[in-house]
């Protein structure tokens, strides 16, 4: 049985985003001929909230190592908060140590910090092992480079310089990349002409129905309502004002809408400190609305009984067509009616209608388009209409089918490295 060593500086019990799919997939390694070990940093220095519950859906016998941080209190003076950067020494000692000792066939980064890929080469070269990387999200971008500076992330000159210089550091001595857009991997070819023969595969996100099963035992908690409660679930980041702003404008047209419908919004902030109410604060801009909004992040599992104690959900995308919703599956798994805004060239928009009868609506929809859609789904909520799924293939997105494709991709990286 081959083995691969996965580099995840968030792990359970941690809740943040780009640890799910590793979480997901280590009860399915061992089926398909893969035995994994995770090695990441230690819980006392996770920003994110962690969530214990999670780590009753991984495998008992799962092996991590842990690695020290920097503390942020300090590192922070420097403008050094994230945790890849605070870990980076700690790993590269750690695990040496492990390499020297334990043979592995493969190094696989599944992470958004990405700062700790740079080891990539470097243990690449001491250990002869070679290395894949999962790009849950672009690494270096240049979305926002022209945008106002109030659209741009924190410390954007910072980041962008960072990542910039990183970037080619670590992508042009990998033996394979996961990403879950196409997209990405073409503005890779773009940017890196050596990356065009490098195998790659585009694995979406998905779904798990361990999770689903223990989230059957929870519930959700908000202001009880008589009326129908329709649901977003994640973060409202600046990106998705425009599909933010065309949701309320259109269910403004809607004759009784805020006597009908409760609208809830939750773990809408990256911040958990943060009281920020950015559904509300772009709705009373436009109409009158019954709107509850948590911005506290809530656990994966919580998510979903969240889901289950709803009417009919809500997903909002972006104008960047390389956008994929993470949660659109469990969404999906849910069987609530879905009412969607997205670019018509992510992935989400071509799944949903491809796989379910979601209410989708394209990002630039004409206010009529937008009104009379959003009067459908309201309808369908209304009847308690069940999403129609292709169960044939939503199969395909499940946790077991994504485990498959990332250890068809892991044979195919190995064959590859004879090539450097």
């Amino acid at each position: 049985m081959k083995k691969a060593l996965i580099i995840s500086p968030y792990f359970v019990p941690s809740n943040a985003p780009d640890m799910q799919r590793i979480r997901m997939s280590l009860p399915y390694f061992k089926e398909f001929g893969w035995e994994v070990e995770i090695v990441s940093c230690h819980p006392k220095y996770y920003e994110t909230i962690t969530d214990p519950i999670l780590l009753k859906t991984i495998p008992s016998d799962t092996k991590i190592h842990h690695v020290s941080a920097f503390n942020k209190r300090l590192t922070s003076k420097l403008g050094l908060g994230s945790l890849a950067l605070r870990s980076l020494w700690f790993y590269k000692k750690k695990v040496n140590q492990i390499l020297k000792y334990k043979k592995f066939d493969l190094i696989y980064f599944s992470t958004t910090q990405f700062p700790v890929c740079i080891l990539g080469p470097y243990w690449k070269r001491k250990f002869n092992i070679p290395f894949v990387i999962d790009l849950q999200d672009p690494w270096h971008t240049e979305y926002y480079r022209n945008r106002p500076k109030e659209e741009q992330p924190p410390k954007y000159w910072f980041s962008y310089r960072l990542n910039k210089w990183m970037e080619p550091l670590a992508l042009k001595q990998c033996n394979g990349l996961i990403s879950v857009s196409l997209q990405y991997i073409h503005d890779l070819h773009e940017r890196y002409n050596q990356l065009k023969n490098v195998p790659f595969e585009i694995i979406t996100f998905g779904f798990s129905e361990i999770d689903y099963a223990i989230a059957k035992h929870l519930n959700s908690a908000e202001l009880e309502t008589n009326k129908l409660k329709l649901k977003y679930i994640g973060v409202l980041g600046k990106m998705m004002n425009i599909s933010l702003t065309s949701l309320f404008t259109a269910a403004n047209e809607i004759p009784n809408f805020d006597k009908d419908f409760k609208l809830i919004f939750k773990g809408t902030s990256y911040d958990n400190n943060s009281n920020e109410k950015k559904a509300i604060n772009i709705a009373s801009r436009i109409g009158n609305f019954d709107i509850e909004e948590q911005s506290k992040r809530i656990g994966m599992i919580n998510v979903l009984a969240e889901l289950e104690n709803s009417d009919g959900l809500i997903i909002l995308g972006t104008d960047d067509p390389s956008y994929t919703a993470s949660k659109i599956y469990p969404y999906i798994q849910s069987e609530k009616p879905i009412l969607a805004i997205l670019h018509t060239q992510s992935s989400a928009y071509h799944i949903l209608n491809d796989i379910t009868s979601a209410t989708v609506i394209p990002i630039d929809a004409s206010s009529i388009e937008m009104t009379n859609k959003l009067d459908l789904f309201l309808e369908q909520v209304k009847s308690k209409k069940k999403l129609v799924v292709d169960h044939e293939k939503f199969k395909n997105f499940s946790a077991k089918s994504l485990t498959q494709k990332q250890v068809e991709l892991f044979e195919k990286s190995l064959a590859f490295k004879q090539v450097y």
